[in-house]
């Protein structure tokens, strides 16, 4: 079939100008991600330092008790008003949900939920007294006689708000970088020189972005504490993710 030379120009300046709109979306979505991963990265040094704070706190004298001094861990004892089975979340999570008599310091006075098979649930009743320990106004944990059980809700999760920073930050990265790709590829198609092929990006790769910073935050908080967990998730991601984003640019280039 022979070749219309009339056409080429046209198509070529037609996805020149494709490009050049790709490359504008593409930068559009690297600000709007640079802007979500520096809001959610702001919060991670609060969120590490009440971390420290809880994981230094000691137990109140009394005179701290009294006053109700934030960063010591306060113990409210209380009487069980109501306890008994319940569904919990929208996916309606069996859970035994206790409820104290008032009057009752806060934040012991909302109703809390235990685990539904532990062992608090088949010990608390109602007209039973338990002890309620407080940090600031997160309640940690519930003791009946010598058992007790962590309440959820801790200031632990720290290296989850740097796993989400990482998830905005490396697509930023990601979107800037295909929009410096298609800004060439106007160049290439307006000037008549080769085009470099686009790497496709399908949803594993996708996925990938998303599932391995958190996965990695997630590890990191059961092993490590504070800054020590916030750094290791980005030193462990970071070794998972330029070898992995290497290989996949040379496997698209090698097809």
């Amino acid at each position: 079939m022979a070749l219309d030379m009339t056409d080429q120009p046209e198509g070529a300046r037609y996805r020149a100008r494709h490009e050049r709109m790709r490359a504008l979306g593409w930068t559009l979505l690297g600000l709007v991600l640079l802007g979500l991963s520096t809001a959610v990265g702001s919060l991670i040094t609060d969120q590490i330092a009440a971390e420290e704070a809880f994981l230094g706190a000691r137990p109140c004298a009394d005179a701290e008790a009294v006053r109700g001094t934030e960063d010591c861990l306060r113990t409210i004892r209380a009487t069980v008003l109501s306890a008994q089975g319940a569904k919990s979340g929208p996916k309606g999570v069996d859970v035994f949900r206790v409820r104290l008599q008032a009057p009752v310091p806060a934040p012991a006075d909302q109703p809390f939920d235990l685990r539904s098979n532990g062992d608090l649930a088949h010990l608390v009743k109602p007209g039973g007294e338990v002890e309620v320990t407080v940090w600031r106004d997160v309640r940690v944990s519930v003791r009946q006689g010598g058992t007790s059980e962590t309440l959820p809700g801790l200031p632990d999760e720290a290296t989850m708000y740097v796993g989400l920073a990482l998830v905005f930050v490396w697509s930023t990265v990601l979107a800037f970088i295909a929009a410096f790709g298609s800004a060439r590829r106007a160049r290439c198609h307006a000037t008549g020189r080769p085009v470099t092929p686009r790497v496709g990006f399908g949803w594993a790769k996708g996925l990938a972005i998303v599932v391995v910073p958190l996965a990695v935050s997630y590890l990191s908080l059961t092993i490590w504490d504070a800054w020590t967990a916030a750094a290791m998730t980005v030193a462990i991601w970071a070794l998972i993710a330029f070898p992995a984003t290497f290989a996949a640019l040379r496997w698209d280039r090698d097809q």
